[in-house]
């Protein structure tokens, strides 16, 4: 799991499967995924199954605003510990570039340093 993501033990137990679900959910505009662009910042799974992700966009006019949240439930919602999903927004921290993970700036073309 990336270090710039907080998470809670219940869901770090079942980290890998996140991360393979968060890998497939797009960001139409780049072609990357939430996971490697830096997108999501918390996780937290509760006893009763209910996986909070706090998640943020690279601007505030991102044309995936309405879909991602929607794409993120669809895919988190497979996971067998996950009973419900809820996506929050945030603006605080700003994202910035410096988020994209090392495989996604190699995706991106972004010099890798």
């Amino acid at each position: 799991m990336r270090e710039d993501i907080k998470i809670n033990d219940r869901a770090a137990a079942i980290g890998d499967q996140l991360i393979d679900k968060l890998q497939t959910v797009f960001d139409p505009e780049l072609g990357l995924d939430v996971y490697n662009l830096g997108l999501i910042y918390e996780l937290d799974l509760d006893e009763n199954g209910t996986l909070k992700v706090i998640t943020t966009f690279t601007e505030m006019v991102c044309g995936c605003i309405e879909s991602m949240p929607v794409d993120l439930k669809a895919a988190l919602s497979k996971l067998p510990d996950v009973n419900e999903v809820v996506v929050d927004i945030a603006w605080t921290p700003r994202w910035k570039m410096t988020r994209i993970s090392r495989l996604g700036r190699m995706a991106l073309g972004i010099s890798v340093r």
